[in-house]
């Protein structure tokens, strides 16, 4: 299957390259931005990084999204409690399969270590 060629601007491949390699420029572009919805948003800080924890449970996202969103809400002021209440939130919503999923991402971005098969987590 061929797929089709899109014409990529030099900047949007240079941003993408920097965010790829995690150039530190780039990123701050990107904290930046972030800054500027939150502010948008008319929600606070710790309230808007908890929303965004929850929009990348409901999207089954990626686990350095967890790394980077998780660590932005434990700055913003919200606990790890806080973020267990985001998933016992959305859980209905969402489903189980999906919270499952988001479990061992949050744990890793918590820092946390994942039990070991077989082990007894309670």
């Amino acid at each position: 299957m061929n797929m089709p060629r899109t014409i990529v601007d030099d900047a949007t491949r240079d941003m993408l390259a920097g965010l790829a390699m995690g150039d530190v420029d780039v990123l701050k572009a990107a904290v930046d931005i972030r800054e500027a919805e939150q502010e948008g948003s008319g929600l606070d800080p710790r309230t808007f990084s908890l929303v965004k924890v929850a929009a990348l449970i409901a999207l089954d996202s990626p686990p350095a999204s967890y790394l980077w969103q998780v660590a932005s809400a434990l700055d913003s002021g919200a606990t790890a409690p806080d973020i267990l209440g985001v998933l016992r939130a959305v859980a209905p919503q969402v489903g189980g399969p999906k919270i499952i999923a988001a479990a061992p991402e949050i744990m890793v971005a918590l820092g946390l270590s994942l039990p070991a098969a077989g082990e007894d987590v309670i």
